[in-house]
């Protein structure tokens, strides 16, 4: 069995990892926000290790992951969950709740990811997983920012793995469409819809998210176990869709992107030095 450390098991899509990690026998160390989270983690069983961490504070990610790796013995497996949704238009999104999203999404992950590489480079193993999304696949208007905190993981992400495969450390990039999670509810922030001119494009996307809240077509849990049973694979994807509506939305973007490549090949073409 394996030693875990996956951040933001308080809800969600975290805390179904957490569940589907320890029903396999592993044993999980969970960044949760404060005290009492701890407390209703571990009572998830005697292998749940809670821990406090709001991984924009990027002096504790350190210190927490240290604490992490005495308290196991050294951590196999390293899970970027922690995230923040958001709606809006572009133009409508204050600079200061964009940076504010990156600071999680993106600064967080990369927080953590800095924490655990010298303890799976002296090892020479483990494997980091980065929760994304769809939305960092296929482009969606309303979601801009968020989707491009989503694309910056992926990339980190994939790139991570062409440096860190030759030292004998994984990298798999999640992508799941919609699931049925508090993300479109409580969790999920956004811009003030104060141009009208968007009422028809980026305002709709919240509208989406939040009335089909509960009918999300994918099942949290079944993502999980998906993602443990990718994990133990003796080669694990790179990126992998969960979700049908994600399959789906990443067909059409990158058959979009093919016909922009098609049509205008014979600019692309036509740049070479003479």
């Amino acid at each position: 069995m394996s030693n875990w450390f996956i951040t933001g098991v308080s809800t969600g899509l975290g805390r179904a990892i957490a569940q589907a990690a320890l029903d396999a026998g592993h044993t999980v160390v969970g960044t949760v926000r404060n005290a009492d989270a701890v407390a209703a983690f571990e009572a998830m069983g005697e292998r749940a290790i809670g821990m406090v961490l709001d991984v924009t504070d990027l002096g504790a990610v350190k210190a927490v992951f240290d604490a992490a790796e005495e308290r196991t013995g050294g951590l196999d497996v390293v899970v970027n969950n922690a995230g923040l949704g958001y709606t809006g238009a572009i133009e409508e999104t204050p600079i200061d709740d964009a940076k504010a999203l990156f600071d999680v999404n993106v600064w967080g992950a990369l927080a953590v990811i800095q924490a655990a590489l010298p303890y799976l480079r002296a090892r020479k193993s483990g494997h980091i997983v980065n929760v994304g999304s769809i939305s960092g696949m296929a482009c969606w208007n309303g979601t801009g920012i968020y989707g491009a905190s989503k694309f910056a993981l992926d990339c980190i992400g994939r790139t991570l793995a062409q440096e860190v495969g030759p030292l004998g450390i994984k990298v798999t990039n999640v992508a799941p469409g919609g699931m049925r999670t508090e993300f479109a509810a409580s969790r999920l922030l956004g811009a003030e819809p104060s141009i009208a001119d968007y009422a028809g494009t980026a305002h709709v996307a919240r509208q989406v998210l939040t009335g089909h809240h509960g009918e999300e077509p994918s099942d949290p849990m079944m993502i999980a176990q998906a993602i443990v049973t990718a994990i133990a694979a003796p080669e694990p994807p790179l990126v992998l869709l969960l979700g049908e509506d994600a399959l789906g939305y990443a067909k059409g973007e990158f058959a979009m992107l093919q016909g922009q490549f098609d049509t205008w090949m014979h600019l692309t073409t036509a740049v070479a030095a003479k």
